[in-house]
């Protein structure tokens, strides 16, 4: 990566390195040293290891000093969807991490492996900032780009598992177990949209729509949770 390309990425995260071989490092991919064996510095994932850990204590003491009323599970669930790889990637997004992520052609060209890898290299950064600088340092990156999406977590309810939470509140009321149902879908076979609603027992409790059965499940126990003030 050379001096321009740096420079550009230092600049849409908001942070200068004073030793920038922590951000090649934290941008290099394990693929990418098959292909460049004589590249001077090693993969990223020392890094990831170690910025995993700073970004679940910062997520963590951030959650226990705003929410001091809520309870120990709901924090952990709310922490388990910031940190989450998905979430990770989409953070990603925001300063186009994936344009100066060093990794083989291979891996360039697998969507699901890349985003993987991206998810993985925000901890690296992460982990960067925190060597290079300090724990404020990388706390201040984590609280500029993830702990922003917390307020749309918990009105989305991304931070539940919602069939789970569902079965669990229905078998407690009802005595039975949520099932799912098909009724309508359409589209072409690459690209069909279902719809399914949700019962306990005969009763219908909801409907959800989405691009896959599994999706469409998950939006019709998210209503279900809505309509029956469950959480």
């Amino acid at each position: 990566m050379d001096q321009t390309k740096i420079t550009e990425f230092e600049q849409k995260i908001g942070y200068t390195f004073t030793n920038q071989d922590y951000l090649r490092e934290a941008l290099t991919h394990r693929s990418f040293l098959n292909e460049n064996p004589d590249f001077e510095l090693p993969h990223n994932e020392r890094l990831e290891f170690l910025g995993d850990a700073v970004l679940e204590l910062a997520v963590t003491e951030y959650l226990y000093q705003e929410y001091p009323d809520t309870a120990e599970g709901v924090l952990t669930s709310y922490r388990a969807a910031l940190v989450r790889g998905a979430h990770l990637a989409e953070v990603a997004k925001r300063f186009e991490l994936e344009e100066f992520l060093q990794m083989s052609r291979g891996e360039e060209n697998d969507k699901a492996s890349k985003a993987y890898i991206t998810a993985n290299a925000v901890e690296s950064l992460i982990a960067a900032i925190y060597l290079d600088a300090s724990l404020e340092q990388a706390v201040q990156f984590v609280f500029r780009f993830i702990i922003p999406d917390l307020q749309d977590i918990i009105e989305n309810k991304s931070f539940i598992d919602a069939k789970s939470f569902l079965q669990e509140k229905i078998q407690e009321r009802n005595s039975v177990t949520p099932s799912y149902r098909v009724i309508n879908d359409w589209g072409p076979d690459h690209d069909k949209t279902f719809e399914v609603a949700v019962f306990a027992g005969n009763e219908e409790l909801a409907k959800g729509v989405g691009p896959s059965k599994q999706k469409a499940e998950q939006e019709a126990a998210k209503k279900a949770i809505d309509l029956l003030n469950l959480l």
